[in-house]
């Protein structure tokens, strides 16, 4: 394929001070990175009133039966999120090229992938639902309650998947705000729904999966609207996509190995959650509660990964190597900061948050437990989130893959069968998650290092 270089039309949403390839870069990586968090952590706050609402209003057991499936969602849903990264970074470098039919040719690309992926997902998550979750040891009190939502929720696969595409081309372009606007439309539609469906209606886990998959239905059409109504070349033309084979080899090529690495975390959660469940009801309750306040930090780090990957994919494009250095010490510094802060309140304030979810002794011990063992130690996931993003920024997605698999799931299983049974707690269960993340960081930053040297040595 031919690079044009002609002029690029401005995006609709695109604000001058977010152009990463000119001027300073704290306060642009804060722009981009802030309504993304907000992004991820509102998308988070409909699944958290899911685990609220039916944990007041309805049962504990329905409240186990929905934090049940959070590791098998996350197992189904990473692999395809991870592949709209390499939409994202595509995208980026080609407007750091200013490569016009390029992106042209990956917007189209994405709309086609982003329908795939949706119906692939919501076939498999249909015929999966029962035998994972009798694998995963879920208890027989809460089986059939724990299908039915898993079943209803994956109905609204395909337009989660759509709106992560869609979100991840305007990311490309620097915009999180329009995205952010969609997910405030989408969780206030959940929230109606959640507290009609629950209270007025009394159809617990039913109730806050038809809800889920309504607001997802939401969010996905308000972004398709604005991706119908940008200006060339951003401008998606659903009815006349289709796939551009090179675009196509690229995306795949840098987002297959981050799903892959979002599988692993999530296959390691797998058989952590198995552990959990032999704790009873009680503890796969508390440790869905207090799993809410890890995944909104954990988004806080996502967010300021997904601006260096942005913003290092188009000015490795443009072979702006200093800028790319100081993106990567930017969004490291950032992210372990905006954790520590988040672990420090959500530990302090533990028995307020917990309140939200649960009134149940028993649950809250076993929430109040992990929040303190996981927490205060949160940052230390920046170590090996923001080097693996930006080597994806540069077009080294296997990399940090590979070295996740040993960071992360292997050592995660050897602590599940080699050390778990020597002292077998829940706290001790929980260890594992801080041992992993400091070799996985080790490993993935020195990695980073080492790369990175040498690209930009030979720009």
């Amino acid at each position: 394929m031919t690079e044009t270089t002609e002029p690029i039309a401005r995006p609709a949403g695109h604000r001058k001070h977010l152009n990463p390839l000119e001027g300073s870069l704290l306060d642009k990586i804060l722009l981009f990175a802030l309504p993304l968090a907000l992004s991820s952590l509102f998308q988070q706050l409909c699944n958290s009133i899911d685990v609220a609402v039916v944990g007041k209003f309805s049962s504990s057991e329905a409240l186990a039966a929905v934090g049940a499936n959070g590791p098998v969602i996350g197992l189904m849903v990473n692999l395809f999120i991870g592949i709209s990264i390499g939409a994202n970074v595509v995208i980026a470098n080609y407007i750091g090229k200013k490569n016009v039919q390029g992106i042209r040719d990956a917007v189209s690309t994405v709309g086609v992938l982003s329908i795939v992926f949706g119906a692939v997902l919501l076939v498999a998550g249909m015929i999966i639902a029962r035998p994972v979750l009798i694998l995963l040891d879920t208890p027989e009190n809460i089986l059939d309650m724990a299908v039915l939502y898993l079943r209803i929720f994956f109905l609204g696969m395909p337009f989660m998947i759509f709106y992560n595409f869609g979100s991840a081309i305007l990311r490309s372009i620097g915009d999180t705000r329009r995205p952010l606007y969609c997910l405030i439309a989408s969780g206030i539609v959940n929230t109606v729904l959640n507290l009609v469906l629950v209270i007025c209606f009394d159809m617990s886990v039913a109730g806050v999966a038809i809800a889920t998959a309504i607001s997802f239905a939401t969010s996905a059409t308000m972004v398709l609207f604005i991706l119908m109504h940008e200006t060339d070349p951003y401008r998606m033309h659903l009815m006349h996509s289709r796939i551009h084979w090179p675009e196509l080899s690229r995306i795949l090529r840098i987002g297959v190995p981050a799903g892959v690495q979002g599988v692993i975390f999530s296959v390691a959660n797998l058989f952590i959650q198995a552990a959990i469940n032999r704790f009873g009801s009680d503890a796969i309750a508390g440790s869905a509660t207090a799993l809410n306040f890890e995944i909104y930090s954990y988004f806080v780090v996502l967010a300021f990964g997904n601006a260096a990957i942005t913003f290092i994919g188009q000015n490795y494009g443009a072979r702006q190597m200093d800028r790319c250095r100081r993106i990567f010490r930017l969004s490291l510094g950032l992210s372990a900061l905006a954790l520590g802060i988040m672990g420090c309140l959500f530990v302090w304030q533990k028995t307020f948050f917990i309140s939200f979810f649960t009134s149940d002794p028993a649950v809250a011990a076993f929430a109040g437990e992990r929040m303190e063992l996981l927490l205060m130690l949160q940052f230390i996931t920046a170590a090996f989130e923001i080097p693996g993003a930006a080597l994806r920024g540069l077009g080294r997605s296997a990399l940090p893959t590979v070295l996740t698999v040993f960071g992360t799931c292997l050592l995660r299983l050897v602590w599940i069968y080699l050390v778990c049974p020597l002292y077998p707690s829940f706290g001790m269960l929980l260890i594992v998650y801080p041992v992993s993340w400091i070799v996985t960081g080790m490993l993935v930053w020195g990695a980073y290092l080492l790369v990175s040297r040498q690209l930009y040595s030979e720009a």
